[in-house]
């Protein structure tokens, strides 16, 4: 196997089951043969006000987290971007427009990707794990980074994006048919379909489902806290650097709002981890991964998992090359060093680094290989081997 095999990137998974794990998923539960056919039915069935551009279906609903402006215009306050909206305009995101001075989600109940993924996969390691999570994903993102490994939805707008009615009970009788624990909002961004995931998560822990955001950290304070308290269960945040400098050029966003994001997180007490994808010549030098590493133990938690993962060229930044094992290795280095307990290397198959191993006694808790769990020895959330705590959310 050539090493460029190791790459499990997200975008070719998507791309390659899509169309057809969708298509068989929807026609196993609408037996509809044509898409027409089917948003008729489905408009009938429903009586969900619909807007459809002969192609798409757009559930009408009124967004959360606006304020009216005079002159029909509206301002967002689901991120800190805050973007003042026009009539008839959008946001960043591309997904929640202004109305007649009525701001509207666009992707309510209209995911682009549906996956049954093992929750390892996002990743969170101390989180239920080998066990699977019914994985969704509307278009659009309120970050443009250059490095999106799922840049063909998260940098599109939904007229741009094969869709699919997918209303909150539905998503959760799927789960459950699909023996997943959890519901993860993820692929894209999730904070800007957050009312298709309150609404989720609220149905799923009605039903015993619980719910993961696998999420930039760009949101405001209280959509985030109203997420955590009445849908959320997990979260895992895509840290992208610990300068400005990377987040202005490469993601055309602000370091400071994710900070604060994960400083709520930690006051809320639910459940989250860390990955920090090393892009060669970007974000890879040691002395800031020592410095996010030192804040992450000291203001955070030594407990949190960080992950270290690796950068395969892909979108904008095809020109840089794929991240040197040796960079992450010194990266997980410098983390443990700092006092990080669960420091993990990712995208590298097979590597010591992917496993758990118990903070007091050293020994192997959980061995891992990519996405596979070889072997646990977590009982009732403590070390088999030495009885210490081990933190995280355990089966």
């Amino acid at each position: 196997m050539k090493s460029k095999n190791l790459f499990f990137s997200r975008r070719n998974f998507l791309k390659s089951t899509f169309k057809t794990s969708f298509l068989l998923y929807l026609l196993s539960n609408f037996p509809f043969t044509s898409n027409l056919l089917f948003r008729k039915k489905l408009h009938a069935k429903t009586k969900v006000p619909e807007f459809i551009d002969n192609k798409h279906i757009f559930v009408l609903k009124e967004a959360k987290y606006y304020k009216k402006l005079d002159m029909k215009k509206i301002e967002c306050e689901l991120c800190p971007h805050r973007c003042r909206i026009g009539d008839v305009e959008r946001g960043m995101c591309g997904v929640r427009e202004n109305r007649d001075g009525v701001y509207y989600t666009l992707v309510y109940a209209n995911p682009c990707a549906v996956h049954v993924d093992p929750i390892e996969k996002k990743p969170l390691f101390h989180f239920l794990p080998a066990t699977l999570s019914f994985s969704i994903a509307t278009a659009g993102c309120n970050m443009a980074c250059k490095f999106c490994q799922n840049w063909d939805i998260s940098q599109s707008r939904p007229e741009q994006t094969q869709n699919a009615f997918l209303p909150p009970e539905k998503v959760v009788e799927f789960a459950k048919r699909n023996n997943c624990h959890s519901i993860a909002y993820t692929y894209s961004e999730p904070t800007v379909f957050t009312e298709y995931v309150l609404d989720c998560g609220i149905e799923g822990r009605k039903q015993g489902v619980k719910s993961v955001t696998i999420s930039n950290g760009y949101i405001n304070e209280k959509p985030l806290r109203d997420l955590c308290k009445y849908a959320l269960d997990a979260v895992k945040i895509d840290f992208k650097a610990y300068t400005e400098k990377f987040y202005k050029d490469i993601c055309l966003a602000k370091l400071k709002p994710v900070i604060k994001t994960l400083e709520v997180l930690k006051d809320i007490g639910i459940w989250f981890e860390l990955v920090y994808l090393i892009i060669p010549t970007l974000n890879d030098k040691l002395k800031d991964i020592q410095k996010m590493s030192k804040w992450i133990s000291s203001q955070l938690s030594s407990d949190i998992p960080l992950h270290f993962t690796r950068f395969h060229p892909t979108y904008i930044l095809k020109n840089l090359p794929p991240t040197p094992i040796s960079t992450i290795e010194k990266a997980r280095s410098v983390a443990l060093n700092e006092g990080m307990k669960y420091v993990y290397v990712g995208n590298v198959p097979g590597h010591e680094g992917e496993n758990t191993y118990c903070h007091s006694c050293k020994k192997t808790l959980i061995r891992r290989f990519g996405f596979s769990v070889l072997e646990n020895n977590i009982s009732k959330g403590k070390c088999k081997f030495c009885g210490s705590k081990i933190p995280g959310v355990w089966v």
